[in-house]
């Protein structure tokens, strides 16, 4: 039974003792003489006036859990408290009680006893159960004081061990740092980890392009074996450069660049048949003019000779797909010029460019038109074809002279740009190849 049931029955029991009773034998200073006690049950109900329960804590309701704990604990404690008060104000009581219960079971035991059977027989018997001994009354009462406070530092741990991560937020902080020092330790081993791969995967990435870079380079140097190994000239001048495709990265290049020149000619041997128009079979380009001298058939128009930007057109038609000895002649005086195609001068004019100097330091290309000095090529104006014999003249040759070259019945060199082999390079596919014109010329007839 609770602590609470048994407080209600001791003073039930104190009530009823209180109310009446026989006399006390004479001689004891407990009660005064002519008294009588009256031992009498009472039922529960009606102590429920003098002895008010003590307050039951609530169970449930919207508090949190260690809320509704912790209000628990407190009210545990505040009744206990109440009992202990209780307890001590009524040791006397109780003592006083227990020496009139004696009396009241001493020498009128019998009488008192029928009175207290037929008082019981009417009422509820609140004392059934209770021990007749008041002694052990009270050590039932020290015991359920002593569970009581066992009950109470049991709840109070509880709530401390529920509570501490909670009420503590200082200790789940640093818990917290503790777990965030050791992840951030992971994630920097981690990302040690990622870049030691990375920069072996660099390293064997580069170690890797060196070896391609290495094979390229020994590829190349083994092609420039192989075409070397098939221009085996009989003569430096004995080879053609190959032009096959319309394109703006296949050219040829004179290394020997141009002095000033009041005149020139310039003859070469070419075979195309490109349609339309074999494109531009040689540029010269000087800084601030890309069209110091050009020869070109662009689209469906004749070939035109560009110098100084000035145009213009010539009477050659080459484009048959055999081979054309060709050579052009321009002097600075009155800008007189004359068009040979196969040693026969087929048209001359003048005013082309009158008074101008050629002039000096510019780049001279094979195959390609440039927009500025050595670049900026248009793939719709390229030659496509192939060429040779790419000499230049500082002055103008006689028509006798263009006439032996073209027949093949004599070997003349330009005195400033001769046909050689080490005076011609190759670029983006084009090749060189050994040739005798003359008697590929024969077998075009």
């Amino acid at each position: 039974r609770s602590l609470a049931g048994m407080l209600l029955v001791a003073a039930g029991l104190l009530l009823a003792v209180a109310a009446g009773g026989r006399g006390s034998p004479a001689g004891e200073q407990e009660s005064p003489p002519g008294s009588r006690f009256v031992c009498t049950s009472l039922p529960l109900d009606a102590a429920g006036a003098g002895c008010p329960l003590p307050p039951v804590p609530m169970q449930g309701g919207a508090l949190p859990p260690e809320e509704e704990l912790k209000a628990t604990v407190l009210q545990l404690r505040e009744t206990v408290l109440q009992q202990k008060e209780t307890i001590g104000s009524q040791r006397e009581a109780i003592r006083e009680l227990t020496g009139k219960l004696s009396r009241c079971e001493g020498a009128d035991g019998k009488s008192a006893a029928g009175a207290w059977n037929n008082e019981v027989g009417k009422g509820k018997d609140t004392m059934g159960d209770l021990p007749r001994d008041p002694a052990q009354v009270i050590d039932q009462l020290s015991r359920t004081m002593q569970t009581l406070k066992d009950r109470l530092e049991s709840l109070e741990h509880q709530l401390r061990a529920n509570v501490s991560y909670v009420a503590l937020p200082s200790d789940l902080r640093e818990m917290l740092q503790r777990r965030l020092g050791d992840l951030e330790r992971q994630l920097l081993s981690k990302v040690a980890e990622l870049e030691d791969e990375k920069s072996l995967l660099h390293n064997e990435t580069s170690a890797h392009r060196q070896k391609t870079e290495t094979a390229l380079n020994a590829l190349l140097e083994r092609v420039s074996e192989l075409e070397k190994g098939n221009s085996a000239f009989k003569s430096p001048d004995e080879f053609k450069v190959s032009l096959p495709l319309r394109t703006n990265y296949l050219y040829g290049k004179i290394k020997k660049t141009l002095p000033e020149l009041y005149a020139f000619t310039v003859c070469l041997w070419l075979r195309s048949s490109a349609s339309p128009g074999i494109g531009t079979p040689f540029s010269y380009a000087v800084p601030g003019q890309a069209n110091e001298i050009v020869l070109i058939e662009w689209g469906n128009n004749p070939i035109e000779l560009l110098i100084n930007d000035k145009v213009a057109q010539l009477p050659l038609f080459i484009s048959d797909g055999k081979w054309h000895h060709i050579c052009i002649t321009w002097t600075t005086r009155d800008g007189m010029w004359e068009a040979f195609q196969d040693g026969e001068k087929l048209g001359t004019g003048e005013n082309l460019a009158p008074w101008h100097p050629i002039k000096p330091g510019g780049v001279l290309i094979l195959g390609q038109e440039q927009d500025t000095v050595g670049g900026r090529f248009d793939a719709t104006q390229a030659f496509v074809g192939e060429m040779s014999q790419f000499n230049i003249w500082d002055r103008v040759l006689r028509a006798e002279d263009i006439m032996n070259i073209a027949n093949c019945s004599m070997n003349m060199p330009g005195n400033i740009i001769p046909w050689v082999d080490n005076n011609v390079d190759v670029f983006g596919g084009a090749t060189k190849w050994p040739v005798e014109t003359c008697e590929e010329r024969l077998l075009d007839l």
